[in-house]
């Protein structure tokens, strides 16, 4: 699987249902490990794709907005950068995911200033902050930066450890973020394939289980002989709009 698989494939995932029993010792320390194991994961190799961001509003108006997607790995850090050129209905923007070893992610975000430029110095954003839209669409920063895995509580439901979702054998992890000040959702679901280790299918419920978003991996196609994500789709479970992300690749002769 390339860098954009593993990348992408990890990317959100979001969750809850108020309530339910206290997790057993062995259900909060397989949590944590998977969790780690998500908060580790990293590409191998820079990357660079084209893509399309389309969008359905609560009202049902349909935008196209195009955008490039890198991967910038580092020794130490790695970046996923995200970026439109903007148009009447999106201004241009940027957003720079910062994953570094042992520390929170942090979030550049430039946004188009009102002659239409983007801003030379960028917010920095963390953990909650993170909570808001990019390119005005249903993914968040923190969603494209996996910020759930970042909390400090995980678990494995044990009541149904062994899924089936689109056709795959899954573990369900629910992680929780406990502040009393959390924004956005707070609690994340997400069933993670057993072979790739990946989340494929999510859901994100606020501190009063009401459900905030759904997260779905799409389709694949196949280039130059591997199989590449072809889109990821984000719901918003209060407005009923919808996100995809698509990308398009080259193909060599």
């Amino acid at each position: 699987m390339n860098s954009l698989s593993r990348l992408l494939l990890g990317i959100l995932g979001a969750l809850t249902v108020a309530g339910g029993d206290a997790p057993g010792s062995s259900a909060v320390t397989e949590g944590q490990a998977l969790a780690a194991e998500l908060r580790s994961s990293r590409p191998v190799q820079n990357l660079e794709v084209q893509g399309v961001i389309r969008r359905r509003d609560a009202q049902g108006r349909r935008t196209r907005v195009p955008f490039r997607y890198q991967v910038v790995v580092g020794p130490r850090e790695w970046r996923g950068i995200y970026e439109i050129d903007g148009t009447e209905a999106c201004p241009a923007e940027k957003l720079v995911v910062v994953h570094a070893d042992g520390q929170p992610t942090r979030y550049l975000l430039h946004r188009a200033d009102p002659q239409k430029a983007l801003a030379p110095e960028p917010a920095l954003l963390t953990g909650d902050q993170a909570m808001i839209p990019f390119a005005k669409s249903d993914f968040w920063l923190a969603d494209l930066g996996l910020e759930f895995v970042h909390w400090p509580e995980h678990r494995i439901v044990e009541d149904s450890k062994i899924k089936r979702r689109k056709g795959r054998v899954c573990r369900i992890l629910e992680s929780v973020n406990p502040a009393r000040d959390a924004k956005g959702y707070t609690r994340v679901r997400s069933w993670i394939d057993n072979d790739t280790g990946k989340p494929i299918l999510a859901e994100a419920y606020d501190a009063d289980g009401r459900l905030v978003k759904e997260f779905e991996i799409g389709g694949l196609t196949k280039v130059n002989d591997r199989w590449e994500l072809k889109d990821l789709e984000m719901r918003d479970g209060r407005t009923d709009s919808q996100t995809v992300l698509e990308f398009r690749y080259e193909v060599r002769e």
